[in-house]
């Protein structure tokens, strides 16, 4: 492995059989790397990906084609923190906070050109034909400055907005973490079915009830209305009138909204 592999891989690189240019007389063909985290190892997942990356880009390359595939590694933000800050408490006892932003991102640069290349050596090692002279880091210099161009403009265009979202947060990091970096656990819950009382104009109990089931009881307390959708036969006489919010004891309206999805309503 080692003495053909390894060697006829280097040949390759060494004449540039990868590399390529804008050329006005081939029809262009390009694949960009979806950028694997810098952190991470070279898994099955990967490996199928590359691999059929690799086929096509061959192939259009034997075709004749201008076939650029362009690699790069993803900055993996969380994941490098949490692998950095481990050898700091591991090592040194430290955390942190007892380094300051500045040094502790510098130790993160450090760890990433120490340890950041190694699942690209696993990629070279299965013989992907990338053009390695193109490769890119996500936190490099270009690449951030225009996600921040673009990040801006997007933002001026109102298509970017703050809103408040529920995220997920770690109470040792202190920080927010994706949903790829939470551990799940199930547990046993239970489904509510809680009457709502429908009321006549003057404010009486009309005797109907609308029943609402749900896991989350509690949000009950916090709501303004009841939608129903304008099209729904069973409560159309039901339009412009209240119901009683259950223990708050507040009436709320019953208002007609589309976003109300038919399809999940079995009669």
């Amino acid at each position: 492995e080692t003495e053909v592999e390894d060697r006829i891989y280097q040949f390759w690189l060494d004449g540039g059989y990868f590399h390529t240019k804008a050329d006005p007389d081939k029809k262009p063909y390009t694949i960009v790397m979806p950028p694997p985290n810098v952190t991470g190892q070279l898994h099955m997942g990967h490996a199928v990906d590359n691999t059929m990356q690799d086929i096509l880009i061959r192939t259009k390359r034997m075709q004749g084609y201008a076939a650029l595939w362009v690699p790069g590694t993803d900055h993996a933000g969380i994941a490098t923190q949490i692998k950095v800050e481990e050898e700091l408490r591991t090592k040194e006892g430290l955390t942190r906070y007892d380094l300051g932003r500045e040094k502790f991102l510098e130790r993160v640069w450090k760890w990433k050109e120490e340890y950041g290349n190694r699942i690209v050596q696993q990629q070279k090692k299965m013989g992907v034909s990338c053009d390695w002279s193109r490769a890119r880091f996500t936190m490099d210099e270009g690449c951030s400055k225009a996600v921040r161009e673009t990040f801006c403009e997007l933002y001026d265009k109102g298509l970017i907005y703050k809103g408040s979202r529920i995220i997920n947060w770690c109470p040792h990091c202190l920080t927010s973490i994706s949903d790829a970096e939470v551990e799940y656990e199930d547990q046993a819950g239970h489904f509510w079915h809680i009457k709502y009382p429908i009321l006549n104009e003057d404010g009486t109990q009309s005797g109907e009830y609308l029943t609402f089931a749900t896991t989350r009881p509690e949000t009950m307390l916090g709501d303004t209305a009841v939608a129903i959708h304008p099209d729904d036969e069973r409560y159309t006489h039901l339009k412009g009138r209240k119901v009683l919010l259950p223990i708050m004891n507040r009436e709320i309206p019953i208002v007609e909204d589309t976003y109300v999805d038919l399809s999940l309503i079995h009669i």
